[in-house]
């Protein structure tokens, strides 16, 4: 079968037809994608945190920030929906798992259409995926398909890397992992933004720069932890809970009359942790996770300002699921098969697994996370973590940047979307529609909606219901109104979301007429797309 695009109404400033001349093509939109892995919805300085985040609050002075945005509580989930614009039980993913793969034969991946719409298609850091990018339309590819066992410092055991198609070999000495991702970022979009393709102009180019960082383990370097450390031995979650909530509320992020999530109770309060040069020297350890997250973006941002190129460039900023729970004093793994009887070894020496006053986290032969009571802070001012589909599992920041379009610089937009909207926005704004055949696949319709008219500052329709079945729980949102059940339980908890975000009032006993109503249209859901209670 022949693969066919529908060209879409596009502004001016777009210009449009896909296979148009060489002018056309040249005036859609660069479009670069930042994804973060495990990053909590106010460690950046623009939703509420204190770690030092100037190149991404810079993107969001320029654009737009939305309040309600959504993911699928774990990376797997989440980055297939991102790919494909369905909800990830319709393409093989359970929800409930990390490493399942994609089932393309459903679905076509934002590689495969862009290039086909005339993009150069970039891709760096991980991939999920049995297949390689260059079998899903990616031009160029640097990166790892990701497992479990990570190191920032040392991934020759761990996971293959790759250029292309070809092994890449990590260099024994200086190698940091977040630094090689955005070295070969930068050097894809300056060969994209350099090199003609098919003897014109540069096309445009989509970037999809999926980090590892800030997920587990803590490995920074001593001179990025060195300036947040202080930070974090002056005050402790408690406070830090209490400050990011109050800078919330100033900015508008989040209703004056909202309550704060209660801590849970299985976190002391501060002042009672006896371990405390420790708990500090964790968050010090992430927030220099974090810090080189920015880095990241702003060396990417710099190449396109030297080439001319920032008003026309669609920017986005995301994480895949909300901040991780795991870490404590007994040695883990996250679940990866790491016990004291088979230890990790990474170049013949063995890794001190866990962490505590005497294993204090960064180094290269540490593997330790960061624990409840700090992915807590992260997550603020919402209730519990990755993995459960309360909304501090799966609510992430979204930043859109894209000065040509976007008139409300500075602005925050409470439209409620979710990751799989990404599809059809790239496709709108590169002015192509989604393929009903491609090479013999026919895709199943996107369950996404395109976001441009929300950048436009146009009426949105938004989606009438959104479901999730992730790791832990499921849930549904209709309005305001959103079901969750209880890890624990498993009985249905009622939220109403504009008054109590932060979900700390279950009303189900006070409405069991929407609560029936509500479950009745997750089965519903879940029968159409194969998602399992």
């Amino acid at each position: 079968m022949n693969r066919t695009f529908t060209i879409v109404a596009l502004p001016a400033l777009l210009l449009a037809p896909l296979a148009a001349t060489t002018a056309a093509a040249v005036a859609r939109p660069n479009i670069i994608l930042f994804l973060c892995d495990d990053l909590g919805w106010s460690d950046i300085g623009c939703y509420g945190g204190e770690i030092p985040t100037p190149n991404i609050d810079a993107l969001a002075k320029s654009g737009l920030r939305f309040t309600q945005f959504y993911n699928n509580a774990v990376c797997g989930p989440s980055r297939a929906a991102l790919l494909t614009g369905l909800y990830p039980q319709q393409i093989g993913h359970s929800g409930r798992h990390w490493n399942e793969p994609t089932d393309f034969s459903k679905s076509v991946s934002l590689g495969e259409v862009l290039k086909a719409a005339g993009y150069r298609t970039l891709l760096i850091g991980k991939w999920q995926e049995r297949d390689l990018p260059a079998r899903r339309g990616f031009d160029r590819f640097f990166g790892t398909q990701c497992a479990g066992k990570i190191s920032y410092f040392n991934e020759v055991q761990l996971n293959p890397f790759y250029l292309d198609t070809e092994r890449w070999t990590v260099p024994a000495d200086g190698f940091y992992l977040t630094d090689a991702l955005t070295e070969y970022a930068v050097k894809f979009v300056e060969e994209a933004l350099s090199k003609p393709k098919r003897g014109g102009p540069p096309a445009p180019f989509f970037l999809y720069l999926a980090h590892i960082a800030p997920h587990w383990p803590l490995h920074a370097r001593e001179a990025d932890i060195a300036p947040h450390r202080e930070r974090y031995r002056h005050a402790g979650w408690d406070e830090w809970r209490e400050k990011r909530f109050a800078k919330q509320r100033e900015m508008g992020l989040v209703p004056a009359s909202w309550r704060l999530s209660p801590r849970p109770g299985v976190v002391p309060a501060w002042q009672r942790d006896d371990l405390s040069d420790w708990q500090a020297e964790r968050m010090a350890v992430y927030a220099a996770q974090v810090a080189s997250l920015d880095a990241s973006l702003g060396r990417v941002m710099d190449v396109v300002r030297r080439a001319g190129a920032i008003d026309n460039t669609l920017v986005m900023f995301l994480s895949d699921n909300g901040a991780a729970p795991d870490g404590g004093l007994k040695p883990t793994g996250g679940g990866f098969g790491f016990d004291e009887k088979s230890p990790w070894r990474l170049d013949g020496k063995r890794m001190r697994l866990g962490s505590g006053p005497d294993n204090m986290p960064g180094p290269p032969d540490t593997f330790a996370a960061y624990g409840l009571a700090w992915a807590t802070v992260s997550n603020t001012p919402f209730r519990s973590t990755k993995l459960t589909a309360y909304e501090g599992g799966i609510r992430t920041p979204l930043i859109v940047s894209w000065p040509a379009v976007i008139r409300q610089r500075g602005g925050i937009t409470g439209e409620v979307g979710h990751v799989m909207d990404l599809m059809p926005t790239f496709l709108d704004v590169a002015g192509a529609s989604y393929p009903a055949d491609f090479h013999g696949r026919e895709p199943l319709p996107p369950e996404g909606r395109s976001l441009l008219p929300v950048l436009r500052g146009q009426p949105w329709p938004g989606h009438d219901t959104l479901c999730w079945r992730v790791p832990l729980n499921r849930a549904i949102r209709s309005g305001n109104w959103k079901l969750v059940e209880s890890p624990e339980s498993k009985a249905w908890e009622l939220y109403d979301l504009a008054a109590d975000g932060t979900e700390t009032e279950n009303l189900a006993a006070r409405y069991p007429d929407i609560v029936k109503d509500l479950a009745a249209r997750w089965q519903r859901w879940a029968d159409r797309c194969g998602a399992k209670p």
